[in-house]
């Protein structure tokens, strides 16, 4: 699970390539805008995810589209790997710093450029929060349909680049559905948009390549992203269920009844404990898990629906359902959820969150699985699902300062990642692979898929200079994790394709 290593340099060597890299940059960008005193760069070391931390060698703040390219030109010509930075909420390490390379920080650019309601598109600078569109967009009865967790926080460049979901993903899509071009500039500084405002481009379909690319492509500056209309009406029921199975198959069985609801959540005892004590939304403590399921649409749309989520959810062993009477009590119902990760936060030192994703028919499963490695790797794990379609984010509590803790916290993430390919999934949904899941990747893919992932991010920036060492893992990588899994007892044959 470790970061990949950095080359052994010393220090006289880093502070001459510290000179050479500041000189350079210093002729793109004002003297303001850089950032390379150990006091100055340590607020970079990390993102979201806290437990791997590397100080940038410089931090880059431009704030025009000429100095980008410019700071983008001068590292190409000096080989200096560039790593860029949104508001740093990623979870997977992907904004990590390279010991040796310049940390390109866009948080300046945070102007939403223009709002169309007529075409129902809004174009924003990368640095733009999630939230900010919709509340631009809201006088004219528009929104922006992906809202992760930290959407009051987190950037549509850095949505952009792990291809972020939310609650509302089940019906809405992912940021990969609803943003319809990004532009920007590659590794060598030269202009590159994908996609476009209108309904079809020619050619390879390379916006879907950027999205969720992780900073590997290209630098992301403007995106176009699609609004669609706010709903009449929203309601949502809170389901009780004293089992943990019951509870996955009535999600099975909202889906199988034809229902696409707008929201679909699972949170079970551990999670709806940390919450409630947190913001008090009302959650049944007694319950071994809680749904949330919303509906949207006009009135009418809205009160059949919930009828038959009602229904269904009943058959499915419910033992108890609310249904929100207005927007405040639907606001309360979903403060718990949107803050599941900082309520995780207040019991436990730190926290490591999983990203997996699985059929929505093994989600009871997948729970009773982690519930057995809770044991086996001594350490608690608080589970937050966005049940519908399937992608787990698992919490697991531990405290970074004691080693042997974050090892074994390691080893359950791991765990956690291959018991879901093992029963059909995947290893990420929204959060990216960045530096956690690199490991992971080894498991899940052969090495010829990703030697042809590989040639994809070298298509776009041969030298490999943007966010290296991330996502991709090399083949000796995955040569050494697949016998330290046959050393662990994890694997019985040593010698399988992938490894």
């Amino acid at each position: 699970m470790s970061s990949s290593p950095t080359p052994t340099i010393t220090t006289a060597e880093r502070a001459e390539r510290q000179r050479a890299v500041v000189q350079a940059l210093s002729a793109c960008v004002p003297q303001h805008a850089l950032l390379w005193q150990s006091e100055d760069t340590t607020p970079y070391e990390c993102d979201g995810l806290t437990a791997y931390r590397q100080r940038p060698l410089v931090v880059c703040l431009p704030e025009t589209e000429e100095e980008v390219q410019a700071v983008l030109k001068a590292c190409h010509a000096l080989q200096v790997p560039v790593v860029a930075r949104g508001a740093g909420t990623g979870l997977s390490g992907g904004a990590m710093p390279h010991a040796m390379g310049v940390t390109l920080s866009l948080a300046r650019f945070n102007r939403i450029l223009q709002v169309d309601p007529v075409s129902r598109t809004a174009r924003v600078q990368c640095g733009v929060r999630n939230l900010a569109i919709s509340e631009a967009a809201a006088p004219y009865g528009l929104y922006y349909a992906p809202d992760p967790s930290s959407q009051i926080a987190c950037t549509i460049g850095g949505n952009v680049a792990e291809n972020s979901g939310g609650v509302h993903c089940l019906k809405y899509g992912l940021t990969v559905h609803n943003v319809l071009r990004v532009r920007g500039f590659t590794a060598e500084g030269e202009p590159v948009t994908f996609g476009s405002e209108a309904l079809d481009t020619p050619g390879y379909d390379l916006l879907a390549a950027m999205i969720g690319s992780e900073g590997m492509l290209a630098v992301a500056l403007e995106v176009t992203v699609r609004l669609i209309p706010s709903p009449q009406l929203a309601r949502c029921i809170m389901a009780s269920f004293d089992d943990v199975r019951k509870a996955g198959d009535a999600v099975a069985a909202v889906i199988a009844a034809g229902i696409i609801p707008a929201g679909l959540e699972m949170m079970d005892k551990p999670m709806t404990a940390a919450v409630e004590d947190f913001v008090k939304a009302g959650y049944d403590l007694t319950a071994e898990a809680i749904l949330l399921c919303e509906s949207d649409g006009t009135p009418e749309e809205v009160e059949e629906e919930i009828a038959r989520m009602s229904e269904v959810l009943r058959t499915a062993g419910a033992t108890a359902i609310s249904v929100s009477r207005d927007e405040a009590e639907r606001m309360r119902f979903w403060s718990g959820r949107k803050n599941a990760f900082p309520a995780s936060g207040r019991i436990s030192p730190d926290y490591m969150c999983m990203d997996s994703t699985i059929p929505r028919k093994r989600l009871a499963d997948i729970l009773i699985a982690i519930s057995a490695m809770e044991k086996k790797y001594g350490l608690r794990c608080c589970n937050v699902f966005h049940a519908g379609d399937g992608n787990l984010h698992p919490l697991i509590l531990f405290d970074a300062n004691d080693p042997d803790q974050l090892h074994r916290c390691e080893l359950f993430g791991a765990d956690i990642l291959e018991t879901s390919v093992a029963m059909g999934g995947t290893v990420t949904g929204e959060h990216g692979v960045g530096v956690e899941k690199l490991n992971s990747m080894c498991t899940q893919f052969t090495v010829e898929e990703n030697q042809q992932m590989l040639g994809l991010k070298s298509a776009f920036d041969p030298q490999g200079m943007l966010n290296p060492g991330k996502v991709i893992p090399t083949l000796n990588r995955c040569a050494e994790y697949g016998k330290m899994l046959v050393r662990g007892g994890r694997l019985s044959n040593p010698d399988l394709p992938r490894f």
